[in-house]
C-alpha cells in the first residue's frame, strides 16, 4: 500500500517488481493507494490516501515552512487520520490479507493523515509489516522547517516492533539506526537481468524517425526528469565539448512537480552552447499508443533500445534506477560520482564514465572512445550487465523477501 501506484515514479516501479516476484511464488497482491494503474479487480481506491488530494495539499501548505500550527489543522489531520484507519480496516478485512507491505508512505510525509492512521492501525492490530523506505524526511529540505515534528517522530517511520524496516541504501540505513534506533535490511533496487531486454522491433526503430533524429545521428538519452537534482546541464556541456554535430541530448521524462524554471535554464544553456537538445516527454510514456497529436508513444524501454549513449549526471540520487536500465539495455553511461552511487554501486566494480561533480578533458576523451571503439564498448557493457546480473537482479530481491516473510511466518514459501 502507499499513497500512488501509478506511472513511472521509482516506488510505483519498484512496488511493481516486489508484486511480481512475490506473485511468481504464488503471492496474490491487493493494491491500496489514492490513484492507481494497477489491475481494479484486486485494488482498492481511496481518494485521500492521494498526496494531491486538495485535503492533504491544505495540510502540507500548513505543516511545512513553519513551527507552530493552527488547532484546525490538528484537528483536520486527526479525523482524516482516523478516516483513513478506517478504510485500513476494511481492505485488509476485504482481501483477508496476511501481510502489509508499506511503500514509502511511512517514511517521507507526502500524506501525513495517511502516516498516523497507518501507525496507529498496525500499533493497534499488530499487523505484520514491511515497510519500504525508498525516501526519507531529513533528505529533503523542503520538510526540514515544519509544524508537524511530532507526527514526524511518531510516524515517520514509527518504532513498532510488528514492523521490519527495509531500506534501498546504506546510507539510509545508517541514518535510519542513528535516528530512530531502528534497524532495517538493506535490499537494493532491481531488474530482471535473468531476463535480457528483446530485440528491438519494427516500432521501436521508428523512434529517432520520429523525434527527427537521423540513422546516423549519436543519441544520447538523459533518461529522467527534468529537476535540477539531475544535473543536466553536465550532459548539455559533455555534448557540446564532443564537437560532433552528430551528437542529440534527448531527455524523455517531463519538467515533474518542481515547475519549468530549470527547463528554460537547460534549454538557453543549450542554445548558447550549440547543443541540439529535444524534450521528448510527450512521445514516452508507460506503453505504446497514440498521443493527443496523433504521434506515436514509446516505452522508456524503446527509447533506450535507440539510445547510444546514456548521461546520468545527477547530484543526488536515492539510488539510481536510470544506472541499472543502462547496464541492463546494455547501453555504456556518463555517471556524476553522487554518494550512493559512491558506497553501493562503485565498489561492485562497475565500468563507467565517472565524472566528481565537474566535466575534464579525460571524461570528454573517454566518451569519444567508446563512442569510436565498438570492441570496447560492448566489453564494457557485457561486463555492466553481469554486474546487475550478479547484484541486482529479480534473484537479489527473491532471497531477501524470503527472509523477510520467514520472519513473520516462520516457514520458507518464498
Amino acid at each position: 500500500m502507499g499513497t500512488r501506484f501509478a506511472g513511472t515514479d521509482g516506488v510505483s516501479l519498484e512496488s511493481a517488481k516486489w508484486a511480481q516476484v512475490l506473485w511468481d511464488h504464488r503471492h496474490v497482491s491487493h493494491w491500496y493507494s489514492g490513484l492507481s494503474d494497477r489491475d481494479p479487480t484486486v485494488s482498492m481506491v481511496v481518494p485521500h490516501a492521494y498526496f494531491n488530494h486538495p485535503d492533504i495539499q491544505w495540510i502540507n501548505r500548513r505543516a511545512f515552512g513553519t513551527r507552530t500550527r493552527t488547532p484546525d489543522v490538528t484537528q483536520r489531520i486527526y479525523t482524516l487520520a482516523d478516516y483513513l484507519k478506517g478504510t485500513l480496516y476494511d481492505f485488509t478485512q476485504r482481501y483477508h490479507l496476511d501481510l502489509l507491505i508499506v511503500q514509502n508512505a511511512l517514511c517521507i510525509p507526502m500524506n501525513i493523515p495517511l502516516g498516523v492512521a497507518l501507525t496507529n492501525f498496525i500499533a493497534e492490530t499488530g499487523f505484520p509489516t514491511i515497510a519500504h523506505h525508498h525516501d526519507f524526511y531529513w533528505e529533503r529540505d523542503r520538510f526540514s522547517v515544519s509544524a508537524v515534528t511530532d507526527m514526524l517522530w511518531m510516524a515517520f517511520p514509527p518504532a513498532l516492533p510488528q514492523i521490519q524496516n527495509v531500506t534501498i541504501n546504506s546510507f539510509a540505513q545508517e541514518d535510519l539506526s542513528h535516528r530512530r534506533g531502528v534497524s532495517s535490511v538493506l535490499v537494493p533496487n532491481v531488474l530482471d537481468f535473468e531476463n535480457p531486454p528483446p530485440e528491438a522491433d519494427d516500432y521501436a526503430r521508428c523512434f529517432r524517425k520520429d523525434i527527427g533524429i537521423a540513422e546516423d545521428d549519436i543519441l544520447f538519452l538523459q533518461p529522467t526528469r527534468v529537476v535540477p537534482r539531475k544535473g543536466i546541464e553536465h550532459a548539455i556541456s559533455l555534448v557540446a565539448a564532443l564537437k560532433d554535430d552528430r551528437c542529440k541530448l534527448v531527455i524523455s521524462h517531463a519538467s515533474g512537480d518542481e515547475g519549468n524554471e530549470y527547463l528554460q535554464v537547460l534549454h538557453d544553456l543549450a542554445a548558447q552552447s550549440g547543443v541540439d537538445l529535444r524534450l521528448v516527454d510527450d512521445q514516452v510514456g508507460d506503453k505504446r499508443g497514440l498521443n493527443a497529436d496523433g504521434n506515436r508513444v514509446y516505452t522508456l524501454a524503446d527509447a533506450y533500445s535507440q539510445a547510444d549513449f546514456i548521461t546520468y549526471p545527477s547530484i543526488y540520487e536515492g539510488f539510481g534506477n536510470a544506472l541499472l536500465e543502462a547496464f541492463y539495455y546494455r547501453k555504456p553511461l556518463l555517471v556524476n560520482r553522487y554518494s550512493i552511487y559512491v558506497a553501493d554501486i562503485e565498489p561492485k566494480g562497475a565500468r563507467v564514465i565517472s565524472m566528481d561533480g565537474y566535466l575534464t578533458k579525460d571524461v570528454v576523451a573517454k566518451v569519444k572512445r567508446i563512442i569510436s571503439d565498438q570492441a570496447f564498448r560492448e566489453e564494457m557493457v557485457d561486463f555492466n550487465y553481469e554486474i546487475g546480473r550478479a547484484f541486482f537482479s529479480y534473484g537479489v530481491l527473491r532471497r531477501k523477501l524470503r527472509a523477510l516473510v520467514t520472519n513473520f511466518t516462520g516457514q520458507d514459501n518464498l
